[in-house]
This record gives C-alpha cells, structure tokens and sequence, in this order.
C-alpha cells in the first residue's frame, strides 16, 4: 500500500486506517492523471501557478506510453490546419521547448528537416504545405530544387523539397526527468503503480476511484473492483494518454456527447544496422493518411530509425488493460517488407538485409484529420474537470504550451 499511503499523505494527512473495509476519502488541491511529457509538464505549470499537485501514474516510473515510444522530433508547426490547437500549441511550444532545453542542458539538437517530393504529383503538395507552414507562422522554411537538396545530402534522391532549418531532436527522457524535478522541487507528490479507475460529479464535486495497479492486473473482466481510495480534487487533469478517452467514458456525471470515439494507431520503426548514418538532415517523405510518413529521424547518438508505419489497432480490450497499458509493442520482423520500397523512394541505396526491428509506438487518434482536444468547464459544464484527448504529434513539442494554455485558461 506504499503508492496510496504516499498518496493520502500528501493530500488529506489523514493515513489509509480502514482501507480493507471502506476506502477514505481524502481532499486534493489539484491531481494530474498520466506522467507522460504533457502530464509532467502539466504538473510543473500548476506548481508553478502555486497549486498542490498530485500525478497519479498507473505505471512503475514516467513516460512509460507514447511518450518514450516516438520519433522524439521538435516539430516546427508546418502540417496542421491553420488556427488549430494543434498549429499554435506546437508553434508556441517549439519554442518554449528549445529554451527550456538550453537553459537546462537537456541534450538536443536543431538538425533541421527535408520533406521531399520523390515524383511530378508530388510537387504540387510541397507548395501547398509551404503555403500552410506561412499561414501557422512558420516563415522560415526553403523551397529547394532537387539538385540542392541531393547537394546537402548526396545519399537522397527527390525532384523538390521544403528545408525546415528549425525542426529538430530531444532526448525525451531527460526532458520528462527535468520536468519532474521541476515539479517535486515545487512540492508535487507523484504516486506510481497508482489507478484511477474511474469518477463520480456530484454535489461534493469530483470524486476519483484511486487503486493500486497490482490489484487491477488479475481481476476479472466484468467483475467490480472496490476503490482503495477516493480523492476528492478542487482541480483534475486528464492527462492519460491512451487511456484519457477509455476513463472518461467512465466519469459518472459526465455527458457522454462530450467524449469522442478512441482509436489506435501502431507504428513501427526499423533502425539502420550500418553504424555511419546516410544522412545528417531529417528526410520526410510527403504526409500520408493517419501520419506524417516513414521518415528518416537520427537520435542524438547518431542511430538512424525509420517510421512510423502506421496500423490501425483494436483499442477495444477490457479497460483496465488499457489503463496498465498491455498494449502489443512487439515489432514484426516481416513488416521491414514494406518499408523497403517506401524508403528507396527517396534513398534508393537502401540495401537489402540492412533494416532491423526497432521498437513501436501507438497515437491516441481521434475520428478523421482532428485536432487536440482540451475540454474543460466552458465545453462540459463540469467545475475542475480538464480532459486531454487525441494528444498525439506534436505533443511532445506542445508540451509546454499545452500546459500554459491549461493554465491560463482553466486555473481558478
């Protein structure tokens, strides 16, 4: 019972007696669920803005889900629909998060990013995402004839491409390790292996189930799991990922119109065995449906990943699974199959043999080409209730804009 007694103690100071017959109810100033990058961040806003925080994670340490399972781009804000959440977020973002990186020596890089256009119908699109890029307030990028681009990069076949000098890469697990120091030198209690499994609105305001994760890992499908816990918070943040849709759905008192369908997204990414990369740039191919295409991303080590695919996944298991995220991330080696002739568009020296099983990830996807979602009492009409949804890429660049834009917009 360590996680919840930690917990109870930083919110009620009242301990955990009687736990086995009757959860205790405890007070909290302001709780995030989900230590992923947005949560964290999310986290060191509130501390920041004064609150009490308190970060439930269901998992043993932070960012166990997608964000430790992504190409780890700062993006510059060129794809997203103009006057989206998703464009500002990740403009405003980009940038905050390239300061914070140098004022904390967390390790990254502006590399700077091609997106190519490998054939005639193609071209058309790079003047299209140049226009787009404009109107989001990215004004820097460069369009380049093929022959410049193969210049800087002599391994990259393409007949036109848009240089993004600002685009870059992070390590994102110093990052989400900074972002959790900030928040606990500020006095935000995180509670690991800790569940919410679901929520109540009623006349006390917000009510949170709270259990160890161990006591959901065996339960039966259908059959009722009693809280260990019930926090009671001024201000909650439904920062969980994958799981944000899935435990909506069951806040009690929470009108279901305001909860979209989740869907999942499984992309793999291959790494390149040879130990000398091709490429110094990022290379991206033009965006494709449910993502940005299989890109060349370098890590700060200089390995060279390709990805993601994408593939539509069954989000539907029983729900406490998804809250322990027993996702499938094992990589098949066959897929490498169709990524050979996608890559060898624009590296056609690829050789046979030469791609090996990375890792994968998966992206809360909502319905259609759709933006971040950031409901609170404006749009539901629940006091304190802040849910994330569809927060996927670039949420990892918007991470600190998402927690701006929280607080400034719902902090009371």
């Amino acid at each position: 019972m360590l996680p919840l007694r930690r917990l109870a103690g930083a919110c009620g100071r009242r301990g955990l007696a009687g736990v086995a017959s009757e959860a205790p109810r405890e007070a909290a100033d302001a709780v995030v669920v989900g230590a992923g990058v947005v949560g964290l961040a999310v986290a060191r806003a509130l501390a920041m803005a004064g609150r009490e925080v308190v970060v439930v994670e269901a998992a043993s340490s932070f960012g166990t889900g997608t964000s430790s399972r992504n190409s780890e781009v700062i993006h510059a804000g060129i794809y997203y629909p103009p006057g989206s959440l998703k464009a500002s977020l990740c403009v405003r973002g980009r940038e905050m998060l390239y300061k914070y990186c140098a004022e904390r020596e967390i390790p990254h890089k502006q590399l700077g990013k091609l997106i190519v256009a490998t054939g005639v119908a193609e071209t058309p699109k790079l003047d299209m995402l140049l226009k787009n890029a404009k109107e989001n307030g990215v004004d820097d990028l460069q369009m380049m004839e093929g022959s410049q681009a193969m210049e800087m990069e002599p391994e990259l076949h393409c007949l036109k491409a848009l240089l993004s000098p600002r685009t870059g890469i992070v390590d994102s697990h110093s990052l989400m390790l900074s972002l959790l120091a900030d928040a606990e030198n500020l006095g935000t209690t995180i509670s690991y292996n800790t569940t919410v499994m679901n929520g109540y609105v009623g006349d006390e305001g917000l009510k949170l189930h709270v259990s160890e994760s161990k006591e959901l890992e065996n339960h039966s499908v259908g059959s009722p799991i009693s809280p260990q816990l019930i926090l009671l918070p001024k201000l909650l943040i439904n920062s969980a990922g994958l799981s944000a849709v899935p435990l909506a759905k069951r806040f009690h008192g929470l009108n279901q119109v305001f909860v979209p369908p989740a869907y999942y997204a499984r992309g793999c990414y291959f790494t390149l065995s040879q130990t000398r990369s091709p490429f110094s740039h990022l290379i991206y191919p033009l965006p494709e449906d449910g993502g940005i295409g299989v890109h060349v991303t370098l890590d700060l080590n200089g390995l060279v990943r390709f990805g993601p695919d994408v593939e539509w996944i069954n989000g539907e298991q029983d729900v406490m699974s998804c809250f322990l995220n027993r996702f499938d991330y094992s990589v098949n080696p066959t897929r490498c199959s169709k990524f050979y002739p996608v890559i060898r568009k624009y590296f056609p020296n690829l050789k046979d043999g030469s791609l090996e099983p990375g890792y994968s990830g998966i992206r809360p996807k909502l319905s259609g080409p759709s933006d971040f979602v950031i409901q609170g009492e404006d749009i539901h009409g629940i006091p304190g209730l802040v849910n994330l949804f569809g927060i996927e890429s670039p949420g990892l660049t918007s991470s600190l804009a998402i927690a701006e834009y929280i607080v400034s917009r719902y902090l009371r």
